[in-house]
């Protein structure tokens, strides 16, 4: 790597070695023993380096001290621009010295490695066979009649055969429920094959499963297995359900169908190579294990749902590990399962309100190293920074891949000088938000590398998201396209689609510091963003699907200002007015979650998606009334008690009521105190004339 040391060393770096190896490990000892922070620029040697630590006599340990380790060949040094990367590698240097991000709660599980394997017998006795010397197996068979292979003679696992019902759950706890009609009694059986010579059909197999549609009624295995009373025909289906810690899924289809599924479920089917790669997971997977709580939840900023209504919906349709569901039955909002959360965070993206946040790690540390990146890159002389956001995943392994290929193709570039990679824990864990912020912290364009690995609902997410951004960042004169979504299944593809034109940064990179909240980071970004656009123009449309902004439009020839709408909005959007017939509206509030427009008794309220920007942005964040109307009087104290549009509307509909007539009809056009005592004084009156 062509290394200029001078500009290295203004970065932090303390000494520039030509080979940082096994050739240079003094030195790396020397520095061990300093007591110091270490950052060591090469990943590929990282367990040689912590087990030199561990040997130097006088060198803290890791627990006292941490090593870090920052990349910075594949994605710098390996590159046709590697001779202009100094600044790239001067800003990975600095954003890697940053103080580790803080510890957040966990989820734990709990495994005795019951494990079951479910799938044809040959299939699911040979993978028993590689499991029982460190799990406790059990064997479902899920194929009935000829085919599903041979059990083994000895009777070492305990063995179902039958149809799967249901299965739930996650490490330690699963729940596997089926449906067994096999006429022969796997545990009753002894496998002493008298039935498999006795059935002049053929209809009975080694897994020692009855083929119903081969089988005439002679009944003769019944007869041989007299003694031990295994094989009944008359025998009921039989359900049954038990709980396990692992699956292994055997059967063609997966069992759980979700893009991620829950840790120790396992799917390898019929692939000899998934399978060996389940078989050394699952041996590993007894004991304790923690991971962390990935997301924070505020259910009163929840716009999912209010008074039995539901709003916003996108977490619940973007979960692909199926951990997010509705709680509109119970205490309202959503209900998010940990044991389930895999942390991918696409969740967090396109919640609208900030109910649901990305904890590992949270936005102002991810936008401390935004920050820190590109106020470093320019500082080192660099101009017009791309930030690459990409997986620790496969991303990072097709970044580092791109790196090599560098080295020995004439036609693959690597990643350019003004590219600078950010990974993330995964790429749908930051949004909009984060997006917006970058542009405001001087990058010149945002790149989400996405690979096989995500599923197709974040892809259709993060594009909506993009979409927006991209509009609000036209409509203010900044460029169309700075923000982009590269979907890149090899190197090629990823080293073309890193070649597009670069817009030139902003003229002025913003100092504000990322919040927890979301929509305050918005607010942020957003007006950072004016302050250096060209022109602001009074209004921006943006498209429909996922936007965080907009305003409500109310039909007021509908509205009867019955305040329903009030009463729904979680984030305080809509508002009443407490000495007029008045619905009030805060734009700058409103997350298009859609609660009003469900709520509304007369379907009076839509949904515009946009940016207000009149005044210079102010007008968004004052109270405009949307509908007021003239108070409604009581005919007997003239006391307003509500609107004449609400009592026409009323008296309408109660018009042809037979209990609503006459005097019942006038009562309505009174307030409550007023209706209590007409309808007390014609009681009295009654009376009266009766006596």
């Amino acid at each position: 790597m062509p290394l200029d040391a001078a500009a290295l060393k203004a970065s932090g770096a303390d000494t520039v070695h030509t080979l940082l190896c096994r050739r240079e490990a003094g030195a790396f000892q020397r520095a061990a023993k300093s007591g110091e922070e270490l950052l060591v620029a090469c990943t590929q040697e990282s367990a040689l380096f912590l087990e030199l630590n561990e040997q130097t006599e006088g060198a803290p340990s890791v627990q006292q001290r941490p090593i870090r380790f920052v990349n910075i060949r594949e994605t710098g040094g390996w590159s046709k621009d590697a001779a202009r990367s100094m600044p790239k590698l001067a800003a990975l240097i600095a954003a890697a010295q940053l103080p580790e991000a803080e510890p957040v709660s966990t989820v734990s599980y709990q495994s005795a490695g019951r494990c079951v394997v479910i799938g044809p017998a040959g299939a699911a006795q040979a993978a028993a066979d590689l499991l029982a010397d460190k799990l406790d197996v059990t064997l479902l068979l899920t194929q009935g009649g000829q085919g599903g292979g041979a059990l083994a003679q000895a009777h070492e696992q305990a063995v179902s055969a039958g149809r799967v019902t249901a299965l739930t759950g996650w490490l330690g706890q699963f729940e596997l429920s089926w449906e067994s009609s096999n006429p022969i009694d796997l545990d009753l059986c002894t496998r002493c094959n008298a039935c498999v010579d006795a059935c002049p059909e053929g209809a009975i197999d080694f897994s020692y499963q009855i083929d119903l549609s081969r089988c005439t009624s002679h009944r003769d295995c019944v007869k041989v297995c007299d003694a031990a009373g295994a094989i009944d025909f008359a025998r009921a289906p039989q359900s049954f359900s038990e709980r396990f810690d692992l699956v292994l899924d055997l059967s063609p289809v997966p069992l759980l169908g979700q893009h991620q599924p829950p840790q120790g479920y396992f799917h390898a089917g019929r692939d000899s190579d998934k399978l060996m790669q389940a078989v050394l997971k699952l041996r590993d997977l007894v004991g304790e294990f923690e991971k962390p709580k990935f997301f924070n939840y505020k259910s009163k900023l929840c716009a999912h749902s209010r008074n039995k209504q539901v709003g916003c919906n996108a977490c619940v349709e973007v979960c692909s590990a199926d951990a997010i569901r509705s709680d509109i039955k119970g205490a309202g909002g959503i209900i998010v399962e940990p044991y389930l959360c895999v942390g991918c965070g696409a969740c967090t993206t396109v919640c609208p309100s900030g109910a649901l946040s990305y904890a590992t790690p949270g936005l102002a540390q991810q936008g401390l190293t935004m920050r820190t990146l590109l106020s470093s890159y320019k500082a080192a002389g660099g101009r017009d920074a791309v930030l690459l956001l990409h997986s620790q995943g496969a991303g990072k392994t097709m970044i580092e891949a791109l790196g090599r290929a560098a080295r020995t193709s004439r036609t693959v570039q690597g990643l350019a000088a003004h590219v600078l990679p950010l990974a993330v824990h995964h790429t749908a864990s930051l949004g909009l938000d984060a997006w917006l912020g970058a542009i405001a912290y001087g990058a010149s364009g945002v790149t989400v590398l996405m690979t096989d690995e995500e599923a197709p609902e974040y892809h259709a997410a993060l594009t909506e998201q993009i979409a927006i951004g991209n509009a609000l960042l036209a409509g203010l004169g900044l460029g169309a396209e700075r923000l982009r979504l590269l979907q890149a299944e090899d190197v090629t593809a990823l080293d073309g689609g890193l070649k597009s034109p670069v817009a030139p940064a902003l003229k002025q990179a913003a100092a504000f510091a990322m919040q927890a909240d979301k929509r305050s980071n918005l607010e942020l970004a957003l007006d950072h963003l004016m302050a250096q656009a060209p022109t602001v123009p009074e209004l921006i449309t943006l498209p429909a699907a996922g936007s965080p902004f907009g305003t409500v439009v109310v039909d007021t020839t509908k509205c009867t200002l019955c305040l329903s709408c009030v009463g729904a909005c979680p984030s305080a959007a809509l508002a009443d007015n407490p000495d007029a017939p008045q619905l009030r509206f805060i734009e700058k509030n409103c997350v298009q979650c859609g609660l009003c427009e469900s709520t509304c008794p007369e379907q009076a309220i839509k949904l515009a998606p946009r940016l207000w920007l009149a005044d210079g942005g102010k007008a968004r964040k004052s109270a405009r009334v949307l509908n007021e109307q003239a108070p409604f009087r009581c005919i007997r104290c003239s006391k307003p008690f509500g609107t004449l549009k609400a009592i026409e509307n009323m008296l309408g509909k109660l018009a042809g009521h037979p209990a609503f007539q006459g005097a019942a009809a006038e009562r309505l056009k009174m307030c409550s105190d007023c209706r209590v005592i007409d309808l007390h004084s014609s009681t009295s009156e009654v009376r009266i004339t009766d006596l």
